[in-house]
């Protein structure tokens, strides 16, 4: 079999975070940097990525990731540092001495092969009798579900079809870690989401270390195991999608993952369980506080937009009172713009199921949230 037959264990559902860190490590980077001349585009960077991970690197243009992924391919050579695959350093192998294989965004296949010869190009580099290299395209298309497509010309596909026979050109050299840069991202909005789910479907049944660069937040965060944040030329935080969503160490993360409110304050008190009030100039804000956090501390509480509750005043006391702005419709939500009695503009989206109440523009209404929804950063 090309790439089925090494399927691992590590995808399944039941295995828990703890065991699939324990794996053996596919690619370790330690102190890798980059410069181009006089800049700097990758600072020293340490990573370890597990085997049959799927791992993406996301970031904004010129964060450093696709440097990061192509250093790990051998198209570039770090500045500083060492990469590994498998235990072994690579730092001095080229492209086709390592065990990796990267599709590109912009695929690279070629226009005058057939889709099997394009599939086979890799095999016949190597050598391969021309029986091994037909059994081995047969299987790769089989895997991408396109058995009937061998004979076919790559200008009489469509884009899917082109996705899916880079992916099987990349997947039947039988690479320990393939590198995907960007591949989705000429692709429109549905084709973008078939491939996706085409894509975890490859790497759930091939247990392969995939390593995935992407802009997108919601792209990164459906397909990955792990995320490592990319911002100035450094990794800023590395979690599982859910950690590195609820839990952003740093405005930057709680900015580029999602949409927040952020006011600026100072923690008032912190009680049993960790709960505590934070003062700002809309007034003391209910949260819990981390460990980390003290009385007296400057921080930026944080609130994702689809965290905060809307309902009618009710006259409580400590309710947190705002005029409605603007109402907007987006489809699975209706996005509420506020302002509080303080001026602070704040923002909400509501989910249709939930509501049962639909204020319009100048309504005054209440803002409330759960004490676990804010995240609280250290200033």
């Amino acid at each position: 079999m090309v790439a089925v037959a090494r399927r691992v264990d590590l995808m399944d559902e039941n295995v828990s975070q703890a065991d699939r860190m324990a794996r053996p490590c596919a690619v370790s980077i330690r102190a890798v940097s980059k410069s181009f001349g006089q800049v700097k585009v990758l600072q020293e960077t340490d990573l370890d990525i597990q085997q049959g991970e799927f791992f993406s690197l996301l970031g904004s243009s010129g964060c450093g990731k696709t440097t990061l992924l192509r250093m790990i391919g051998g198209f570039e050579s770090p500045t500083s540092g060492d990469i590994a695959i498998s235990g072994r350093s690579v730092i001095d192998d080229p492209p086709y001495r390592r065990r990796t294989n990267m599709i590109f965004q912009h695929l690279a296949l070629f226009p005058h092969m057939t889709v099997a010869e394009n599939i086979g190009f890799g095999l016949e580099m190597k050598k391969l009798d021309a029986k091994a290299i037909a059994s081995k395209v047969e299987e790769a298309l089989a895997l991408v579900r396109l058995s009937e497509m061998g004979g076919r010309r790559i200008d009489a596909l469509s884009g899917g079809q082109k996705q899916r026979i880079a992916m099987a050109r990349a997947l039947v050299n039988e690479p320990d870690v393939l590198l995907l840069d960007e591949p989705l991202g000429a692709l429109d909005l549905q084709l973008r989401l078939q491939m996706q789910d085409e894509l975890k479907r490859l790497h759930r049944e091939t247990g392969r270390t995939f390593i995935f660069v992407t802009h997108d937040q919601t792209e990164a965060m459906t397909m990955s195991d792990r995320i490592a944040v990319m911002g100035n030329g450094r990794i800023v935080q590395i979690g599982t999608p859910e950690e590195v969503y609820e839990r952003p160490n740093s405005r930057f993360v709680a900015q580029f993952m999602g949409h927040s409110n952020f006011l600026e304050g100072v923690v008032q008190s912190v009680g049993p369980d960790r709960v505590g009030m934070v003062t700002t100039r809309t007034g003391s804000l209910p949260c819990r506080v981390p460990a980390s956090i003290q009385p007296g501390q400057s921080v930026l509480f944080a609130l994702r937009y689809e965290k905060l509750g809307v309902s009618a005043p009710r006259g409580g006391r400590d309710e947190l009172l705002a005029t409605v702005v603007s109402r907007s419709y987006m489809g699975a939500s209706v996005r509420y713009e506020m302002r509080t009695d303080d001026g602070t503009n704040l923002l909400a989206d509501t989910g249709h199921a939930a509501q049962h109440f639909a204020p319009t523009t100048g309504d005054r209404v209440a803002i409330n949230w759960s004490v676990d929804a804010p995240s609280i950063l250290a200033d």
